[in-house]
């Protein structure tokens, strides 16, 4: 299948997903998530604010907060890049580019002060490859961050593909959480 063939496909799947069947499933990648190495040792999170039937993360975001992580979001640009900035807790969102929330006070943070980073994505298979919107903001945002910064992929069980077709264009996630 196309990237496009499978990217409309998983988009329709993500949005008639039953509410409670996404809540359900999204609390399980949080308890997941929450118990990995990775994020126990992360000081600074960036988290990504769900929408259009993503994995939600507005628990994992305030759990971390209670934690005493510093929590970092996406902040996307016209000119099709992405700059973290600090989400700090009850803080105002409003709708930024193509829709997504962001925060209304912006932050922005160095790469380097990232521990740990959170992606999103339409696919993924076994060996960290991603199918993500078609915009290419977090491949080109991926290969700004340092080598060594894990990077783990937050999907349903469904977004999860024997293979995902990938070009050298395309960059990886370490490890993808799902449930």
């Amino acid at each position: 299948m196309t990237k496009r063939k499978i990217r409309s496909k998983l988009l329709l799947r993500l949005k008639i997903q039953k509410e409670e069947n996404r809540n359900q499933k999204s609390q399980q990648v949080k308890e997941k998530l929450f118990r990995t190495k990775v994020f126990k040792r992360a000081k600074t999170v960036m988290f990504y604010i769900a929408f259009d039937g993503e994995v939600d993360t507005q628990e994992m975001i305030k759990e971390a907060h209670k934690l005493g992580k510093r929590v970092v979001v996406p902040i996307c640009h016209k000119d099709r890049t992405i700059r973290p900035c600090i989400l700090k807790e009850g803080a105002r969102l409003k709708r930024g580019f193509y829709g997504i929330s962001e925060p209304t006070d912006k932050k922005f943070v160095s790469l380097r002060t990232i521990d740990l980073v959170l992606v999103p994505g339409v696919a993924f298979d076994k060996k960290g490859n991603r199918l993500g919107r078609g915009k290419g903001y977090y491949d080109r945002f991926l290969k700004r961050i340092p080598e060594n910064r894990p990077t783990l992929g937050l999907a349903f069980d469904f977004q999860i593909l024997p293979f995902v077709p990938a070009t050298n264009l395309d960059v990886s996630v370490k490890k993808t959480i799902c449930a």
